[in-house]
C-alpha cells in the first residue's frame, strides 16, 4: 500500500466531526470535509442509529439538535444568497424537512422537552450601510465583527405552525437554554453603566412575559437544566478570568458537583447524572458525577465534544497522531466511526514522549516528537508555545506539529506556568508576569530536551506560536540567542495598543499584565517592541486582518521597528479570517499558509538563505 505525504494540503483529506448529539439510540453529528477546488468547507450532518448502524445524511447543514423524543431533528442551513441563516426541521426517519425560520444570526438552537418548541438565540444589529456606530464596549468582537449596537435576541419557535410565539431582547453576549416551560439567560453584569464581560453575570428566570432574578453579579452561567434542576458552571464570583472554573447544581439551594483542582471545560445533565471534561496535564478527560465525581474515560487522548442522554455520553476523541472520531460510553468506551483511519494507515505519524523537568519552584510537563534519522544524524529543532497563556499542548492533534516532524524537525512543546490542565495556583502564577518565569519555564524545557536528544542540533533552532505563542516568539528573539529563526502569528508586541485595541483588552490584558495601563510599567517592559534591537534572527510575522483579538497592529508595529533597524523581518498578511484564521481560514487560505511556515524553516534553519522570495513559494503551493 502506498503512503501519503505530508504537504501544505494533507489536511483536506482528513474528515472532521464536529457538535455530537444523542437521543435514545439515534445520534447525529456534523461531517466536514475540504474542497480545495472551490476553496470552501462543506459540511453535512449525519444521522446514525446505533442499534441498527444506519446512516442517513442531510447535506449542507449544520448544528444538528435531536428532539427529546427522538423522532426530530432541527437543524441551520446557511443562505449565501439571502445571507440568512434558515432553521429547518426534519423527521428522522424519512428527512423529510421543512424550513421554520429564516433570520441574519443564529448562536443557538435547543429543543423544549415537548419536542415542538425550539429556543432559538441570535443577535440583530443596527445594519446601516454606510457606517456603524456604539456606546458600548467593545466596539468589535473576533469572529463577530463590528457589534454595532448588537442586541442578544431570544425566539420561542412553534415549529408546528411556524410562527414565533415569543421574542426577547437582551445586552449583547448574553446566552439562554429552557429550563422547563422557563427560560434561563445569562445576562452580563453591569457596574457603573460598564459590564464586566466575561467574569460576572446575572441569571435570570422569564416565564410567561415576566422574569425573575435568580443570581445577581456570579461567576457562573447556568449551562444545562432538567426542568428541576439547573447545572452551573463557574464559581460564586472570580478574582481573575483565568480562574478555574467548576461546576454547581442549584434547586432552590446551591451545591457542589465537583470543585477542583481541576478546570471544567463542558458538562451535560442528564438522568441525575452529569458527565463532564477536565484537561489533565495535556490529557482532557471524561468525568461522571453520580452523587460524587470520578474519571470514567481516562487516557493519552484529548475528548472535544460532549454529549449524554439515558446513560449514555458520546464523545469526540483526537489523540496526538489521530483526528477526532466519535465515540460512546456506556460503562464501556466503544468507536463509533472511522473515517480517517484509511488515511492514517497510509500516513507516517510520530507519537509525542513525555518528559518531566524542573524549572525554578515548579514541576512542568514537556513533550517533542522525534523525527526519523540516521545514526549520529543531527536535526534542527522547533519550539511551539500555545495559545493563551491559559492553553495547553499535550495529547491532542497538532497539524504543524506532525508536518514539520514528517520534514525531519524535532518538534518541542511544553505546558509553562500559566498553562490550563494543573492547579488554579498554576495557572494563576503567570499575571503580571507574562514573558518572566513562564518564558524561563520554555528555556528550562528545552535544555532538558538537548539532554534527552544528542542528534538535536542547538545550532538550528526556531521558535513558533500562535496568540499568546506568537507573544512569546516575538519576547524570544529579543530575550534569548538559541533561536536562529521565528514564525510569530498574530501574536502581541505592545501590551499598551493591545490593551486599547483588542476586543478584550479592557478585561483581559489588565488581568495578565497589570492595572492602570497609561502608568503601570510592565505595559513597556514586557513589550517585544522595545526590545526589538535585540533582535538577531530572522522573523516572519503571520496575521489575519479581520484579527480583533490580537490586532494587525501588533504584528505591523513590530515589523516596521524591526525594519527600521535593519532587521531581517517579513510580514504575511491574510486578507480575510479572523484570530483563529490557522484552523479556520478557507482552504486556500491555509495551503497557503501552511506552505508559508514550512519554507521559512526550510531557508532559515536548512539551507540557511538569505532573504525570501513569497510570490516564488506561493506559486510552488
Amino acid at each position: 500500500m502506498s503512503g501519503i505525504e505530508w504537504n501544505e494540503k494533507t489536511f483536506s483529506r482528513f474528515a472532521y466531526l464536529n457538535d455530537p448529539r444523542i437521543e435514545g439510540s439515534k445520534v447525529a453529528y456534523t461531517l466536514t470535509k475540504v474542497n480545495m477546488k472551490d476553496n470552501k468547507y462543506e459540511s453535512t450532518i449525519v444521522v446514525e442509529d446505533l442499534e441498527t448502524g444506519s446512516r442517513r445524511f442531510i447535506e449542507n447543514a449544520s448544528m444538528p439538535r435531536l428532539s427529546p423524543d427522538g423522532r426530530k431533528i432541527a437543524f441551520t442551513r446557511a443562505n449565501e444568497e439571502k445571507k440568512e441563516t434558515e432553521v429547518w426541521v426534519a423527521d428522522v426517519h424519512t428527512l423529510s424537512a421543512k424550513k421554520v425560520l429564516s433570520t441574519k444570526n443564529v448562536r443557538s438552537l435547543q429543543w423544549n422537552a415537548d419536542s415542538r418548541r425550539l429556543l432559538v438565540v441570535g443577535f440583530k444589529r443596527r445594519d446601516d450601510e454606510d457606517l456603524v456606530f456604539d456606546s458600548e464596549v467593545p466596539f468589535w468582537f473576533d469572529g463577530m465583527g463590528f457589534l454595532d449596537g448588537e442586541k442578544t435576541t431570544f425566539w420561542v419557535l412553534d415549529t408546528e405552525s411556524e410562527e414565533i410565539l415569543e421574542e426577547i431582547e437582551k445586552p449583547r453576549f448574553s446566552s439562554g437554554i429552557w429550563h422547563g416551560d422557563a427560560i434561563l439567560m445569562n445576562v452580563p453584569h453591569s457596574e457603573n453603566g460598564k459590564p464586566t464581560l466575561f467574569k460576572f453575570h446575572d441569571i435570570y428566570l422569564w416565564r410567561d412575559g415576566s422574569e425573575e432574578r435568580l443570581f445577581e453579579r456570579v461567576s457562573f452561567e447556568a449551562i444545562d437544566s432538567d426542568g428541576e434542576r439547573i447545572l452551573l458552571r463557574g464559581k460564586r464570583e472570580k478574582r481573575f478570568m483565568s480562574e478555574h472554573d467548576w461546576l454547581y447544581l442549584w434547586d432552590g439551594e446551591l451545591r457542589a458537583v465537583y470543585e477542583g483542582p481541576l478546570d471544567v471545560w463542558g458538562a451535560k445533565l442528564t438522568d441525575g447524572k452529569v458527565y463532564f471534561l477536565t484537561p489533565d496535564a495535556g490529557r482532557v478527560n471524561l468525568w461522571l458525577w453520580d452523587g460524587k465525581a470520578e474519571r470514567v474515560v481516562v487516557g493519552n487522548h484529548w475528548i472535544y465534544g460532549l454529549d449524554a442522554s439515558g446513560g449514555k455520553a458520546l464523545l469526540l476523541i483526537m489523540t496526538a497522531t489521530r483526528i477526532g472520531e466519535l465515540y460512546l460510553y456506556d460503562g464501556e468506551l466503544k468507536q463509533i466511526t472511522d473515517y480517517n483511519g484509511p488515511i492514517f494507515a497510509r500516513l507516517k505519524t510520530f507519537e509525542p514522549r513525555h518528559f518531566r523537568f524542573r524549572s525554578k519552584d515548579l514541576e512542568i510537563d514537556g513533550w517533542y516528537l522525534r523525527p526519523e534519522l540516521k545514526e549520529n544524524e543531527k536535526a534542527p529543532v522547533i519550539v511551539f508555545v500555545h495559545g493563551g497563556p491559559k492553553g495547553m499542548y499535550g495529547h491532542r492533534f497538532v497539524y504543524e506539529m506532525q508536518l514539520m516532524a514528517s520534514k525531519g524537525y524535532y518538534v518541542v512543546f511544553v505546558n509553562p506556568r500559566g498553562s490550563d490542565g494543573y492547579t488554579e495556583d498554576f495557572a494563576l502564577r503567570v499575571l503580571e508576569r507574562t514573558g518572566l518565569e513562564d518564558f524561563e519555564d520554555i528555556m528550562a524545557g528545552i535544555e532538558e530536551f538537548f539532554k534527552l536528544e544528542p542528534q538535536a542540533d542547538r545550532e538550528r533552532v526556531g521558535i513558533t506560536g500562535i496568540s499568546y505563542g506568537g507573544y512569546m516568539t516575538n519576547w524570544a528573539l529579543t530575550q534569548s540567542d538559541l533561536f536562529k529563526a521565528g514564525i510569530s502569528e498574530n501574536g502581541i508586541s505592545y501590551w499598551l495598543t493591545s490593551y486599547a485595541f483588542s476586543d478584550i483588552g479592557l478585561w483581559y490584558d489588565v488581568e495578565v499584565i497589570g492595572p492602570n495601563p497609561l502608568e503601570n510599567e510592565n505595559y513597556r517592559r514586557l513589550s517585544p517592541l522595545f526590545h526589538a534591537e535585540n533582535v538577531k534572527a530572522p522573523i516572519l510575522l503571520i496575521h489575519s486582518l479581520e484579527d480583533y483579538r490580537c490586532p494587525l497592529d501588533q504584528s505591523l508595529m513590530f515589523y516596521n521597528v524591526l525594519k527600521d533597524m535593519g532587521k531581517e523581518a517579513y510580514i504575511a498578511v491574510f486578507r480575510r479570517g479572523a484570530h483563529g484564521h490557522s484552523v479556520r481560514g478557507s482552504p486556500k487560505h491555509r495551503s497557503k499558509r501552511y506552505r508559508l511556515f514550512i519554507e521559512f524553516f526550510e531557508r532559515k534553519l536548512r539551507r540557511y538563505e538569505e532573504g525570501f522570495e513569497v510570490e516564488k513559494i506561493l506559486k510552488e503551493s
